[in-house]
């Protein structure tokens, strides 16, 4: 089908000597997600959509406008609607002619060693339904959950200048769940919210471990239902690989979104604690930190050779050493601020424009095991899985809560205790920052909920990061 639709935008988009720039992205998207909760299969959920988003630079102005109208007339109908907001706002936004756009050539596939279609819905239901099963381990636990998601997103980017970058994006995001109860007590335990999603087919459940977290939820949720509360008081931290991925995502992702910075989502998501002088000089967190915009890791979840502009897309660090380096910010941006930045112009969709996002930010490993890092703490606590969060306009003042906790004494790991948060600032948090894990403690991970832009722009995100500790930290329990 995208190979007739780019025969035809052949025909429909303008020349380059009749239009400065003009691009279409055709995106088409299926998935399906299969789910077994309390031993009962649940409606299987199957999608199918498919359109293009014209994109038009002409006269300083810049439009779009997209159809899921794929015939000749309907991509000839979208053209002419972006090439009128073109000139609308050629005199009253910035000069869109001094932006010189890609016209790349290129593919990207995600690489995929068992197939998703490959195994029958059936033995796919089978499968979740076995790990149902095991999940409900106790006569305590009211609760459980076992669920497969899949997308495969095909996306094909052609250009008035020659352009023509053909996507083809899969993953697969598990998730399992746990909720006991006990009188007033009620815990739960979980992989997160699709927390270990990864691009791939069905490869993607071994690296996840699926069958080892069936076996550790139960009993790690029937620990929390008998565990203290969490003290009250400042302690290390030592955050575990998957709420070190949220705080990244909400203390260093957002907060250096260029757009943001610039003002745009003010009205809806909010600002952000960085400015523009900050680049270059400003001490985000200490020598230990480094992190790194990194679309090229090939198992995570928003990995890609070219953004939605066409930008080609590699391994840039925005934080190094410490010192923050660049934005994540896309062309326009860039442009308009004057700074470089990363290939992170993305759509959730056919119809939206892209806008600046995360893709895969990362934490870099350091030297440091496990072991030592929970070694050097005298007292302190290690917390892992979000359960919570809460941060301000500016992404700066922050407030997230996990489910599990173990608390360190003398440089061991002692008793689990429940209910535990921590609290911090963002600006002054990261340069707390005194271990940073080694390759060993790394983790891979993601999630397909974030949430930005007017309309909502909702788009995958990956993290890796290894355990990292953080030195005096304000913790608190659910008392």
């Amino acid at each position: 089908m995208l190979d007739i639709i780019a025969r035809r935008l052949e025909s429909v988009l303008p020349r380059a000597s009749d239009c400065v720039y003009c691009a279409a992205r055709v995106v088409e998207e299926r998935s399906e997600r299969i789910a077994v909760r309390q031993d009962v299969v649940q409606p299987v959920a199957v999608d199918h959509d498919m359109g293009a988003m014209i994109t038009i630079m002409h006269g300083g102005g810049y439009g779009y406008a997209a159809t899921s109208d794929l015939s000749e007339a309907g991509l000839r109908a979208a053209v002419d609607r972006a090439r009128g907001w073109a000139a609308k706002t050629a005199p009253r936004a910035i000069d869109y002619g001094s932006i010189v756009m890609p016209h790349p050539r290129g593919a990207y596939r995600t690489p995929v060693s068992k197939r998703w279609d490959g195994v029958s819905l059936g033995d796919k239901i089978g499968l979740l339904s076995g790990y149902s099963r095991r999940l409900k381990g106790h006569a305590d636990i009211v609760d459980w959950e076992a669920s497969l998601w899949h997308i495969e997103q095909t996306t094909l980017l052609a250009t008035n200048g020659g352009g023509r970058v053909m996507q083809e994006i899969a993953f697969v995001a598990p998730r399992m769940s746990v909720t006991a109860n006990r009188g007033v007590e009620t815990q739960t335990r979980s992989l997160g919210m699709f927390d270990h999603s990864q691009q791939g087919g069905l490869e993607v459940l071994d690296r996840a471990r699926l069958s080892h977290w069936c076996e550790v939820l139960p009993v790690e949720v029937m620990q929390l239902l008998t565990a203290p509360n969490c003290p009250t008081g400042p302690r290390d931290l030592v955050l575990m690989p998957d709420q070190m991925m949220l705080q990244i995502h909400e203390s260093i992702g957002h907060p250096l979104e260029l757009d943001r910075i610039l003002g745009d989502e003010r009205n809806y998501a909010g600002t952000s604690f960085v400015t523009l002088d900050m680049f270059g000089a400003y001490q985000y967190g200490s020598s230990l930190l480094n992190v790194a915009f990194d679309p090229s890791r090939s198992e995570q979840q928003a990995s890609y050779a070219f953004d939605d502009d066409g930008v080609p897309a590699e391994k840039t660090y925005v934080i190094r050493g410490g010192v923050l380096e660049r934005p994540l910010g896309s062309v326009f941006s860039q442009a308009r601020a004057k700074l470089e930045g990363t290939a992170n112009a993305r759509a959730t969709s056919w119809n939206r424009p892209p806008i600046d996002r995360m893709a895969n930010l990362n934490v870099e490993p350091g030297d440091s095991s496990f072991d030592a890092i929970v070694g050097g703490v005298e007292k302190g606590i290690v917390m892992t899985t979000n359960c919570s969060w809460s941060i301000d306009d500016s992404r700066n003042k922050f407030q997230f809560g996990c489910e599990k906790a173990q608390l360190i004494e003398n440089g061991k790991l002692g008793a689990v205790v429940k209910n535990a948060n921590y609290r911090g600032v963002s600006a002054t948090f990261w340069r707390s920052l005194s271990a940073v894990g080694d390759a060993s403690t790394m983790e891979v991970l993601g999630t397909p909920f974030c949430g930005k832009g007017e309309p909502n722009q909702v788009v995958h995100v990956g993290h890796a990061s290894p355990v990292c500790r953080f030195d005096r930290v304000d913790v608190f329990g659910g008392e």
